[in-house]
C-alpha cells in the first residue's frame, strides 16, 4: 500500500492501531475532533486478554508498572455478605495478570513513539467516500485526506459507521440505562469488589493503594438519576467502604461523570475500503470490561492482516470474519449476565454462589486464547 490508513478516533482502539501499524511499517494518519482523549482522567479495568493483547503490542513491561495487580473479584450482597470469590491471578496465569491502569496513562503509552505529524487532532471527519483506488475523508476544517483503508475507531457515535455503513447500531444496554463513574479515595479495598443490592450496584477497583476507580448503576433497569443525590440515597445502607466513597465523591460532583451506557450491535463491520474497530463495531455493556480489552485485540489483528500482505478491501472483510465469533461470543455472555443482574436480589443471593464462578469462566475462558493473527 502507498497510501497511508487513515484512522478515525483517537482513543484507545485508533491509538493501538496506530501503534500496531507503526510496528509493521505501515503508513497511517490518524484524525481525531477532539483537542483532547475524552474522560482520559478516570481509569481503566484490563482482563488478562486485554494484557495479552499489551504484551503483543510491547507494552507488557510498561502496563505491569504503572498498573495496578487485581489479584481476585469479590462478589457481596448490600449488607457485605460474600457471594463468591474468583483468584485472579490463577485463571489468566502470571503473565496476563488483570490490571487497573488510569486512562491517562493508557494512552500515554499507546501514543508514546508514534511518527511526528502522524496525529492530528482537532478536525473530525465529515464525510466519507470510496472508489476503486482508494479512499477519501473530508475534514471539519475544510481539508481533505486520501488513503488506502478507513478506520473507524471514533467510538460508540461513530461518524464513520454513520457515513459509510449508513447504520446506527447505537442500542441501551440491558444492564442499566445510564452510570456513574468516578475516581476516590481508596477506602481500603485491595482487590476488584462489586456490591449488589435492591436498587443499585457498585463497583470498586483500585487503581493504587490510595486511589479506586469506581462504577454504579442502578439495579434491574432502574433509573440511574443524574443528580450526585442518587449515590447518596441509593448507597446509603451499603458496607462502610461504599459509603465512605459515596461521601467522597458527593462532596466534589464535578469530579462525577455521568452517561448513559450504550451498546452497538451491527450486521457489517467491513463495506469496501472502509472497517469498524473497537466501540464503533461492538461497544458492549461493561460488565466483563471487554470495551479496552476488544479494541486492543482489534487493532492487533486488523495490523496483522495488512502486514501479512492482504490489500485494504480484503483485509476489512477477513478482520470481519476472524473477530466476529469472539464478539460475538462477549456480546452473550453480555446479554446473559445482564438477565440475572435483572432478577430480585434474593434470587441472585441464592443463585450466585452456585453459579457465579461458572459464569465468570464461561465468559473468561475462551479469551484466554490469543484469536490469532496472520503473519504473527
Amino acid at each position: 500500500m502507498t497510501d497511508p490508513v487513515l484512522i478515525i478516533g483517537g482513543g484507545i482502539a485508533g491509538l493501538a492501531l496506530a501503534r500496531a501499524l507503526h510496528r509493521h511499517d505501515i503508513a497511517f494518519t490518524l484524525h481525531e475532533r477532539r483537542e483532547h482523549a475524552a474522560d482520559a482522567g478516570l481509569a481503566v479495568n484490563l482482563p488478562g486478554n486485554a494484557i495479552t493483547a499489551l504484551h503483543r503490542t510491547g507494552l507488557g513491561e510498561e502496563i505491569a508498572a504503572a498498573a495496578y495487580p487485581v489479584l481476585r473479584r469479590e462478589y457481596r450482597t448490600a449488607t457485605g455478605r460474600l457471594l463468591f470469590q474468583v483468584d485472579e491471578r490463577a485463571f489468566w496465569g502470571a503473565d496476563a495478570q488483570p490490571r487497573c491502569a488510569r486512562r491517562a496513562d493508557l494512552h500515554r503509552m499507546l501514543r508514546a513513539g508514534l511518527p511526528e505529524g502522524t496525529v492530528h487532532e482537532g478536525a473530525g471527519v465529515t464525510a466519507v467516500r470510496q472508489d476503486a483506488g482508494g479512499a477519501e475523508i473530508d475534514l471539519d476544517d475544510g481539508s481533505t485526506v486520501r488513503g488506502s483503508l478507513v478506520v473507524g475507531a471514533d467510538g460508540v457515535r461513530s461518524t464513520v459507521r454513520r457515513a459509510a455503513f449508513g447504520d446506527d447500531g447505537i442500542r441501551a444496554a440491558l444492564l442499566s440505562a445510564a452510570s456513574f463513574r468516578f475516581m476516590a479515595p481508596n477506602p481500603g479495598v485491595d482487590c476488584w469488589a462489586a456490591w449488589a443490592g435492591t436498587h443499585g450496584n457498585v463497583l470498586l477497583i483500585p487503581v493504587s493503594d490510595d486511589e479506586v476507580y469506581g462504577f454504579a448503576t442502578a439495579a434491574r433497569g432502574g433509573p440511574t438519576a443524574p443528580d450526585p443525590a442518587w449515590l447518596a440515597e441509593t448507597f446509603a445502607g451499603f458496607p462502610e467502604p461504599v459509603r465512605q466513597t459515596v461521601k467522597a465523591v458527593t462532596a466534589d460532583p464535578a469530579a462525577l461523570y455521568h452517561s448513559p451506557i450504550e451498546e452497538v450491535r451491527v450486521t457489517r463491520w467491513a463495506q469496501g475500503r472502509a472497517v469498524l474497530i473497537g466501540d464503533a463495531a461492538h461497544a458492549t455493556a461493561p460488565i466483563w470490561a471487554q470495551g479496552a480489552a476488544l479494541a486492543l485485540e482489534d487493532a492487533e489483528v486488523l495490523a496483522g492482516l495488512l502486514a501479512a500482505g492482504a490489500g485494504p478491501v480484503a483485509a476489512a472483510a477477513e478482520f470481519e470474519r476472524v473477530r466476529r465469533l469472539r464478539v460475538t461470543h462477549v456480546q452473550t455472555q453480555t446479554d446473559r449476565f445482564s438477565r440475572t443482574a435483572a432478577l430480585p436480589g434474593w434470587l441472585r443471593a441464592v443463585t450466585a454462589p452456585l453459579a457465579g464462578k461458572a459464569s465468570y469462566r464461561a465468559a473468561y475462558g475462551p479469551l484466554r486464547e490469543w484469536p490469532g493473527t496472520p503473519g504473527r
